[in-house]
């Protein structure tokens, strides 16, 4: 058996053009999607992703505004810039670079931003709504923004064909931005969730019982063929860089020769997470009776 490589570019590049024709819709009736990001400090990995975060904006007809504040900045100055967007009917959607230099209070800066422009779906509000919605299509018809990422995770595995009802999936990682999200979107969309982490005892074995397994976990080449089930769907979230280059928390080489579906890193997940904050950032844009 030789798993089927799930293209994340390809994926992410269909979503693109997606987007592209919405925003020319909501153009013709005299709506422009508006995305302004903040970085917080001078972190080169954060200034490539706003980075690209914009051009992408650009690219598909999104009006962008980067707003670029010294790492020395106060808790104040920080709230008062995201109030400042709060109250610009331009912006639809705000993007807070995480993460933030030490004396900052994520949190604090989060709840800032007004529940409706969350675009990263971080904030608490939108985080209690998405825990309290049983069924995905609670989920879109409220127009609930949620983590990029996992919406990323979920078009793939429903872009390839997979079912989801009914299937066990197994979880590593537990954080907000990845590994809860995606457990609840799992759940709405029926699956049997189980989450596991770095304590987990017998994490192999309960992997070993996993229709589907979103790896998250930040460890390179964690995930084992032998931990995997024949013709299971393995969706790999980690970046890790070592001396051979990115690698994910999957052994690909060897897992690819178990599972049935498989993405790679890079070119998996990673293109999936951009491609859903401009189609999120599109959804800002469009009222909705949620929120």
């Amino acid at each position: 058996m030789s798993a089927q490589i799930i293209d994340g570019k390809k994926i992410a590049q269909e979503v693109r053009e997606q987007v592209s024709r919405d925003v020319m819709n909501l153009v013709s009736r005299g709506i422009t999607p508006g995305l302004a990001t903040i970085l917080v400090g001078d972190d080169p990995g954060s200034q490539v992703y706003v980075r690209n975060k914009q051009k992408v904006a650009q690219e598909l007809g999104i009006y962008s505004e980067h707003h670029a504040l010294p790492a020395g900045s106060t808790q104040q100055e920080v709230t008062n810039k995201i109030e400042e967007l709060n109250n610009n009917p331009k912006i639809h959607a705000i993007l807070c670079q995480l993460p933030l230099p030490d004396g900052l209070d994520p949190w604090k800066v989060l709840e800032t931003i007004n529940p409706r422009k969350d675009v990263d779906g971080f904030h608490p509000v939108n985080l209690g709504k998405l825990l309290s919605c049983k069924k995905r299509s609670e989920i879109d018809e409220l127009g609930i923004p949620v983590p990029c990422t996992p919406l990323g995770i979920m078009e793939l595995i429903r872009h390839s064909g997979i079912e989801v009802s009914g299937k066990h999936a197994v979880v590593v990682g537990r954080s907000n931005i990845v590994g809860k999200p995606v457990a609840l979107l799992l759940m709405s969309e029926n699956a049997t969730v189980t989450i596991c982490h770095s304590r987990t005892k017998g994490l192999a074995d309960i992997i070993r019982e996993a229709d589907i397994v979103v790896a998250a976990i930040g460890k390179p080449r964690y995930v084992q063929a032998d931990w995997v089930k024949p013709g299971a769907c393995v969706i790999d979230v980690g970046i890790n860089r070592t001396d051979s280059g990115l690698v994910g928390d999957v052994d690909f080489e060897n897992v690819k020769k178990v599972a049935g579906w498989l993405t790679p890193v890079p070119g998996g997940v990673g293109p999936m997470t951009i491609a859903m904050l401009m189609k999120s950032t599109v959804a800002r844009a469009v009222p909705r009776r949620g929120l």
